[in-house]
């Protein structure tokens, strides 16, 4: 199923794998926050760990060109990544 050069594959995976990859760092970021004993609990800001499930789109637009030459399904992560990245900066973005 993952196996196909198709637009749709590219959308729905650059949507579905940063979602993945935030919950992932969500949960270990809650479950071993840096305690320390004078200033309390060192968490990871929200804008951080989004930026972070963003990038882990990377890994799968290359893994898709490069080693499978799948451009259709290659070009859908990345349309998907810029949304992603349009959002975030709307959304993060102080006037």
């Amino acid at each position: 199923m993952l196996k196909k050069d198709n637009w749709a594959l590219g959308i729905i995976m650059g949507l579905v794998v940063p979602l993945i990859v935030y919950g992932i760092i969500l949960t270990i970021v809650r479950t071993y926050g840096v305690v320390d004993e004078i200033r309390g609990i060192y968490m990871m800001k929200p804008s951080t760990m989004q930026l972070i499930g963003i990038f882990s789109n990377l890994f799968t637009f290359r893994y898709y060109m490069v080693n499978l030459n799948f451009d259709k399904t290659g070009r859908g992560i990345l349309l998907a990544t810029f949304i992603y990245a349009g959002v975030f900066f709307y959304l993060n973005l102080n006037f």
